[in-house]
């Protein structure tokens, strides 16, 4: 079967990590057409560069897209256009597995757990303004229908991978409206799956008890801004966001994306590790009906990390991103 995917490369060492995980891609035999965009515009405001409305109308059409990092200012400048994709596409719930790969260096093993991150409102809403001089208010928003919806997907999801248990992650013992509503709405949910464990964690004992042990965590739900911090405090466990996938799924539409740095010091020097974003593909071939086409892209990933010769320089190995795409392409078992 044919799919068509908007392909926008991203900056930094994007261009890089997305023409080697498309090259693993074709070689494991899916048959793609891919729709490249840039993800923004060519036109800059008083604030920077906005979301292309161009690759966002691409991702509607295609209603799958695989991304690469794109960078965001700090303290200035245009919002980020990661922010704004995943909003103006409605892309609720950003997904997060996290779980150790072979010969990757890490104080824990056997993690293997997921975060379910509600996608849209939190502090991420971005409504804030300066009230006088010095002083800036910024509103958190949270809703009784974003909350069910991230609920019900982490519910679902749960139920049809097994997972046996979630921990709700929240501030309600301070943020006793905004967090409460979060709780309520989950609970509600929770209910209607009897057979799933369901849990609730402060967010900052969650914190401390991750690091200390998380075996203990099977599946994570959190509001926007608790997620965003955690689930990069649960790449660290496994070895750092390059080796970790994320994606961002909606009702009509899905994005895939590495959620790394851009790596400006290393772009265009042919050494840049594309796991991250190869990861993500493997997650969108899950999404599209794929799924023996992804297990074998990701056994011969686990393959390469478990012989550990053609490994990228920054997770201790010698090679570049080229040699690294070919030692995953000749892995690949037979179809």
């Amino acid at each position: 079967m044919r799919h068509k995917v908007t392909l926008i490369p991203g900056e930094g060492i994007g261009p890089e990590v997305a023409s080697a995980t498309r090259r693993i891609l074709e070689a494991a035999g899916v048959q793609i057409d891919w729709e490249e965009i840039g993800g923004r515009t060519g036109n800059s405001t008083d604030q920077g560069q906005v979301v292309n409305q161009l690759a966002v109308d691409a991702v509607r059409r295609n209603h799958v897209a695989l991304k690469g990092p794109m960078a965001t200012a700090i303290a200035g400048g245009a919002p980020s256009v990661n922010v704004a994709l995943r909003k103006t596409l409605d892309l609720y719930a950003n997904l997060r597995p996290v779980k150790n790969l072979p010969g990757v260096k890490s104080h824990f093993s056997n993690v293997n757990l997921v975060l379910v991150r509600e996608n849209t409102e939190d502090l991420y809403s971005g409504l804030e303004h300066e009230v006088v001089p010095g002083v800036v208010e910024s509103l958190k928003i949270i809703t009784e229908r974003a909350s069910t919806r991230i609920a019900r997907f982490a519910f679902e999801y749960a139920k049809r991978h097994g997972r046996k248990k979630i921990h709700a992650i929240h501030k309600a013992n301070i943020m006793k409206l905004s967090d409460g509503l979060f709780l309520r709405s989950v609970r509600a949910v929770a209910e209607q799956f009897k057979d799933i464990e369901y849990k609730e964690m402060i967010v900052d004992n969650a914190c401390m008890q991750i690091v200390m042990d998380p075996q203990q965590f099977d599946m994570l739900l959190l509001p926007n801004l608790y997620g965003d911090v955690m689930s990069d405090l649960a790449a660290g466990l496994v070895g750092g966001l390059g080796v970790v996938p994320s994606a961002n799924i909606g009702d009509d539409c899905a994005m895939f994306e590495a959620v790394h740095g851009t790596a400006p010091d290393i772009a265009g020097k042919g050494f840049a590790n594309p796991t991250a974003l190869l990861m993500s593909s493997i997650l969108m071939l899950d999404h599209l009906g794929e799924r023996t086409t992804a297990r074998r892209i990701e056994q011969a990933l686990e393959a390469v990390y478990r012989e550990a010769i053609h490994t990228t320089r920054d997770v201790g190995g010698p090679a570049g991103t080229d040699e690294f795409a070919e030692a995953v392409i000749t892995a690949l078992p037979p179809k």
